[in-house]
């Protein structure tokens, strides 16, 4: 295949691998402030993230110039259309990974995310509702990265000082959470299993209340019942998933691996928070295992990804 095909064939999927990176370098530095340790790490994380970011935005923003019809599929398709608010979620994320480096390049990525997603946001669940050609086999778990990605706001937002805009977007999210829960369970326990290449969105499912319990202690600082519910319901989800590894173990390698990435990120980030707040030993030894898991889980994404663009196996027809 020529260079130009391959651009034209670029998925918007390949921006979950930021959303990865970005977990695993907050995770990191969550870590080390729990634990009052300083490693060398952080500065190496960061600028691999934002390479990776800057370079995904030039081969898409490529893309968008010369293949504008390429994208508007994407926009179009019933599952993909679900990825492009990795772009957002990346840069809301960045926001948090520079919040103690810099408050103002921070807020500049951060106001950018979350004008970005809320955009993002109501141009696809516009497109839900005046659909033609939504099936119940197109539902799956990236359906919350949308609406439920809201949640995300709040995590830098508090502290920039946007208050009242980070409870908007967490109640958005909150709310499309409990909403999309409901019927991709519906979807998987009654309607054909979610294809191989899918499978591994299903540790989505970990995100929305981990990442929730994360936003509700920036916005309300104290742990009460329904934080506690968010956490469990997120570790619950981590325990079901982790039980049914060997089934993701015999999958085929596809770009949907990176979803097990964020995921794991956000109840790793969960559990150490829930260690600072109640000094509870066991969420320690729960936020080091999963670091430690989430640390080889991104290794491994990050060599099978590498060879799979050596040998042109992604930038393909589906």
């Amino acid at each position: 295949m020529s260079q130009n095909s391959r651009i034209a064939l670029f998925p918007i999927s390949f921006f979950a691998i930021v959303m990865g990176l970005s977990g695993l370098t907050i995770a990191w530095e969550k870590a080390q402030h729990v634990f009052a340790i300083n490693l060398p790490i952080n500065p190496f994380l960061i600028t691999i993230t934002v390479t990776v970011f800057v370079l995904l935005l030039i081969i898409y923003g490529t893309k968008f110039m010369i293949h504008r019809s390429e994208v508007r599929k994407e926009l179009k398709h019933p599952v993909k259309l679900n990825f492009f608010p990795t772009i957002s979620i990346s840069l809301l994320l960045l926001s948090i990974m520079f919040l103690s480096k810099s408050e103002i390049v921070s807020q500049y990525l951060w106001i950018t995310g979350t004008s970005i997603h809320l955009l993002f946001t109501l141009y696809v669940i516009n497109s839900w509702i005046h659909h033609e050609h939504y099936e119940v086999h197109h539902l799956n778990p990236a359906w919350f990265i949308p609406a439920v990605g809201n949640v995300l706001v709040p995590v830098a937002g508090i502290q920039l000082g946007y208050i009242e805009v980070s409870w908007f977007f967490f109640s958005i999210g909150m709310i499309f959470w409990m909403i999309l829960l409901t019927i991709i369970f519906n979807r998987v326990l009654f309607h054909n299993p979610i294809p191989d290449r899918l499978l591994p969105t299903l540790f989505i499912l970990i995100a929305p209340p981990a990442v929730g319990f994360i936003a509700y202690m920036k916005l309300t600082t104290e742990i009460d019942a329904f934080g506690r519910i968010l956490y469990f319901i997120g570790l619950f989800f981590t325990l079901l998933l982790f039980t049914q590894m060997s089934r993701f173990i015999k999958l085929k390698f596809f770009l949907s691996w990176w979803a097990y990435s964020f995921p794991i990120a956000a109840i790793t980030i969960a559990s150490l928070m829930m260690y600072e707040i109640t000094s509870n030993r066991l969420y320690s030894y729960i936020g080091v295992f999963l670091l430690t898991i989430l640390t080889f889980v991104v290794g491994l994404l990050v060599i099978k990804t590498i060879n799979e663009i050596r040998k042109q196996g992604i930038c393909v027809e589906e």
